[in-house]
């Protein structure tokens, strides 16, 4: 059955949302319907999926926090993550955590195959009966 899948995707990063959003399609079978919304950061993810909850079957929160010499880093990433399960729980639909925490741009450029293990995910949760 064919699925509706939307991808949320912070593209603060532009090099590692390309890479995220890349390696999460590949991992979507072509017989779901997939559309992606850009956001600035990953601050953002959450609202956007609680404004479209009802008109998708599942969600994927890809983006990227890389810390910096501010606690800034742990409240955004924290934040963002408890929303996001918050949201799964509530709403009983898969969220595929694609939110990459770093400490640099080095492990971020590392890690931007993560997508694919949240798509990967997701579609796993959508296939049980």
């Amino acid at each position: 059955m064919k699925k509706k899948i939307l991808i949320v995707l912070a593209n603060y990063y532009k090099n590692i949302a390309s890479g995220l959003i890349n390696s999460a399609l590949k991992s979507i079978p072509k017989t779901n319907k997939v559309k992606i919304i850009e956001v600035p950061g990953t601050f953002e993810i959450p609202i956007v999926i609680s404004k479209n909850i009802k008109k998708y079957d599942a969600f994927l929160a890809l983006g990227c926090v890389i810390k910096g010499q501010t606690p800034h880093f742990n409240f955004i990433s924290q934040a963002s993550i408890q929303a996001i399960m918050d949201l799964s729980i509530t709403s009983k639909k898969p969220i595929g955590n694609g939110i990459i925490t770093c400490l640099n741009m080095s492990q971020a450029k590392d890690r931007k195959i993560k997508g694919a293990e949240a798509a990967k995910a997701v579609i796993s949760i959508l296939s049980l009966k």
